[in-house]
Parts: C-alpha cells; sequence; structure tokens
C-alpha cells in the first residue's frame, strides 16, 4: 500500500483503543473536542508528503511503491542531505511545536533496521529477522507509531532501571501459544490518541536476573488489555485566530497500562535476551534519530525569532535591551543550524552500507538546547510584557459595538491595526502562556533527558584525542 492521505489516516484513527482524557473514555479520537485539532493536524503531515512528494516521498526499495522518505535507511551522505529535507518540511508545518509527528519512529525504525548487525547480536536473530518484517510493514502501511520507553519509576531513589521483584513496570508473565503475555505499565506514550501502533523498545540497560523486563516489540492500539490514560486536555477548542498553536497541536501524552496483553509472536523483537537488550542503543540509535530530533529544534527556534521579531515590530520595540534579546534568540538558531550541517558534512558508513551522522555536534546541541528552550521563552515573554495580557478574542473583533473602540485603542505601532497586534500577540501568549505553552517548556527541559544528565555524559561521545594532546605539549614528559 503506498503512502496514506490524510484522509486515509484519518480513517485508520476509527480502529476501537481504550484511551481516556479529561476523565472520560474516547469513544471517537476524531470527533472529540479534545482531539480533533490534533488530529487534523496529523493527517495534514500525511498530505504534505504527498502535496511536496518530490521532496517527502521515494520508491520503496523492494516494491518500487511510494513512501514516505522518513523511512529511508541512509546508504550514503546525499541519503541524509535528502532525510534532512523531507524531515524540515515535516517540521516546518507546525513550526516544531509538535515533538513526536510520525516521523520520528519512522527514521527510529529505519536505523535499527539500517543497523540489523546489532540485533542479530548476542544469539538474537530471529528477533532481528522480525523487526526488519516489522519496518517493511511500517514504511509499506504508512503507520503512526507512538511509543512508551520509560519506566514509571515509583521510587526514585532506586534508579532508573528496573529490577527483579519491580511489579509496577512492564515485564513479561510468561510464553503463549501465539507469543507472550505481559504485564505492567509505561509511560510516556506521547501521540497515543492519534497513532496506529504502540512500540516498545530498550532505554537504559538491565541488571542480570532482569530477563523479563527485556521487551521489544510493536502492537496495535487496538490490542486487548492495552490501555492510555491521557494527561489533562491543553487544546484550546476554539478558533486559530485565538489559539493558533494550542486549537492544533497538542500532541498529548499517555500512561500506559498493560492489563495482561499478548504480544504475537512475529511481534517479538527481544524476548528477554539482556545481551542485545543492552547493547542495541548503545551503537547507531542516537546519531540516526538525533538528526530527526535537531532538525525540529532547530526549525522551532527560527520560528521563536521570527515571533519575537515580530512582536517588538508591532509595538516599534527598538530599544538595545530588544535588540539584544533578539540576537540572542537568533544565536541559538544559528548555533543549532551550524550543529547539523556539521553532523551531516561529518557522516560515515557505519556498516552494511548504513550511514548516519557524527554525533558529537548533535550531542553538543542536546545538552544546551534544555537550557537555550526556557531562556528562548523568557525572552518572548520579556518582549510581549503587557501586550499579550491585552488580547481580543475574535469574536470581541466581530462586535459592533467594541469593534471600533479596539480600531482606536489597541492598534500597533504605524500601520499595524488592532487585529494584527492581537494576532501577534495571542500567538506569542499561546506559544509561552498557555497550557500547551507551559507543557511544551517541560517537553523541552527534558527531551531526550536533562540537560544536566546529558552533560555528565557527553565525555561518552567527545573526542578527546587534540584535546589531550594540546595540554600534553605543555607538560613535562
Amino acid at each position: 500500500m503506498p503512502a496514506r492521505s490524510g484522509e486515509a489516516y484519518l480513517r485508520g484513527l476509527a480502529e476501537p483503543r481504550a484511551l481516556w482524557v479529561d476523565g472520560e473514555r474516547v469513544s471517537s479520537v476524531v470527533d472529540h473536542p479534545a482531539l480533533s485539532g490534533a488530529a487534523r493536524t496529523i493527517a495534514s503531515v500525511y498530505d504534505l508528503q504527498l502535496d511536496q512528494a518530490d521532496i517527502c516521498l521515494m520508491p520503496d526499495p523492494e516494491t518500487g511503491e511510494p513512501i514516505g522518505l522518513s523511512h529511508i535507511i541512509p546508504r550514503s551522505k546525499e541519503d541524509l542531505h535528502r532525510r534532512h529535507r523531507c524531515l524540515d518540511a515535516i517540521s516546518d508545518l507546525t513550526a516544531g511545536s509538535m515533538g513526536r509527528t510520525p516521523d520520528y519512529l519512522n527514521v527510529t525504525f529505519a536505523g535499527f533496521a539500517g543497523d540489523a548487525a546489532a540485533w542479530r547480536a548476542f544469539g538474537n536473530e530471529e528477533g532481528a529477522e522480525r523487526l526488519i518484517a516489522y519496518q517493511k510493514h511500517l514504511r509499506r502501511a504508512d503507520l503512526s507509531l507512538t511509543h512508551a520507553i520509560v519506566s514509571p519509576a515509583a521510587d526514585k531513589a532506586l534508579g532508573d532501571m528496573s529490577r527483579p521483584g519491580d511489579e509496577i513496570t512492564l515485564r513479561k508473565i510468561c510464553d503463549t501459544d501465539g507469543g507472550i503475555l505481559v504485564r505492567g505499565s509505561r509511560a510516556l506514550a506521547t501521540l497515543a490518541p492519534f497513532a496506529d501502533e504502540i512500540a516498545i523498545y530498550p532505554r537504559v540497560p538491565l541488571p542480570v536476573g532482569s530477563e523479563a523486563y527485556a521487551l521489544c516489540f510493536c502492537i496495535p492500539m487496538s490490542t486487548p488489555g492495552l490501555k492510555f490514560i491521557c494527561r489533562d486536555s491543553l487544546s484550546e477548542q476554539t478558533t486559530p485566530f485565538d489559539h493558533p498553536l494550542s486549537s492544533r497541536f497538542d500532541e498529548q501524552d499517555a500512561f500506559v497500562i498493560f492489563d495482561d496483553v499478548e504480544v504475537p509472536r512475529d511481534r517479538v523483537f527481544i524476548d528477554g535476551n539482556l545481551g542485545v537488550f543492552n547493547s542495541v542503543m548503545q551503537t547507531t540509535w542516537m546519531p540516526n534519530i538525533m538528526q530527526q530530533t535537531m532538525i525540529r529544534a532547530a526549525v522551532k527556534l527560527d520560528f521563536a525569532w521570527g515571533l519575537a521579531r515580530r512582536m517588538a515590530k508591532t509595538v516599534n520595540a527598538a530599544d538595545g535591551a530588544t535588540e539584544q534579546m533578539l540576537g540572542e534568540i537568533w544565536s541559538y538558531a544559528e548555533f543549532a543550524r551550524a550543529a547539523i550541517i556539521a553532523a551531516e558534512a561529518g557522516a560515515f558508513e557505519h556498516a552494511d552500507g548504513f550511514w548516519i551522522p557524527d554525533v558529537k555536534p548533535l550531542y553538543a546541541l542536546r545538552c544546551m538546547l534544555p537550557s537555550w528552550f526556557p531562556r528562548v521563552n523568557e525572552i518572548i515573554s520579556l518582549i510581549g510584557s503587557h501586550f499579550m495580557l491585552a488580547t481580543p478574542r475574535a469574536a470581541q473583533f466581530k462586535d459592533p459595538e467594541l469593534r471600533p473602540l479596539l480600531d482606536a485603542y489597541l492598534s500597533g505601532a504605524g500601520e499595524v491595526d488592532a487585529t494584527e497586534r492581537a494576532a501577534v500577540f495571542r500567538l506569542a501568549w499561546d506559544f509561552v502562556g498557555t497550557g500547551l505553552g507551559s507543557r511544551n517548556a517541560q517537553y523541552e527541559r527534558f527531551y531526550l533527558a536533562s540537560g544536566a544528565r546529558n552533560l555528565q555524559r557527553a565525555f561518552t561521545v567527545a573526542d578527546k584525542d587534540r584535546a589531550d594532546r594540546l595540554v600534553d605539549r605543555f607538560l613535562p614528559d
């Protein structure tokens, strides 16, 4: 089946699923007022790949049918550049505000299949072959995937990894005639209401004796026993003028409960094999997926810079302090762009013709974004000042009594009328001040782990040779 349209994607969401949001079970994702806006946004991502087929589609390597280019297994530096253009177009659609559009896990599983040797290690040949077959199914069915890879961690003093006796975290209970039975929970399935299937794969290494927790599989959202508990909706059910972001971009996050779920054998990629579970994410996952994540972040920084500039222009804020803050956001955006270019320029063949970017620039960027994004939000709040709190709604502009007063007293500088001023500052408030803005700020702080944790691990990817050589020159033999 070739790449899906948005309409075909929305039809797929009709599959039943046990999903709760705002205290009630959802009967229709597409029609639910808290979910319909984001569902249609993801549908527009699917339409984008058809509308920009020259950038977002490619022929399937085996069947020749058109599939999303985010599924490509890069075989050259040019393939990485092609994927960059596709990922950039997708991020552009939401101004980088949705971190888990389907391309994220498309890139993830393409990377898994590209590094098949790592999945075949430690006697996991059958699991690796099933994973490769699944990646083909994923790209040909053009599925939307969510994932849940974090253990709930009821007691942080015990660390992040699952341990024998943990009754909360997802684990295997027994084998069945057709596969395995699993029970427990996982966090945090972003995009869950809008996914066709859910992926479970390794995150952190597990200690000896934790084989029951060493699992990797993918199953449909409609699988019996799967339950998704969504956080409170942050979707504002208003017009795009009133809430231009939160009316469309609440991708949702869900806690996942596996209430005795049977996973078919052909969907099980790791079943208790600690060797492959503890090693497979240490090879090419990080540089592969971080091309997508950092492109998305760079687009969001560009948007933030453009938004901040538009705010300043709207009220003619040309003072030195404002210009300094605008320059700061621009610097972040340029550093992000340069890191991605450097990573792609340093790309190399890992094994078996699978190419990956140089991880170092991407990792450095990953370390800094959790502090950059909160600062960006602060700058937008400072430039916005009280202007973000004096923004009439669309309905008020349609009120014949109010409209002339709004035009008289709430216009901007120069030719900026009251409608334009309100639209600009409502957009800014939706970016940093609404519930969705706060959620996204929290999301960026812990996106692919916190900045502090990544800085502590930077030495694992850093090239130390030149730095050591420079120091050694000034030390006695």
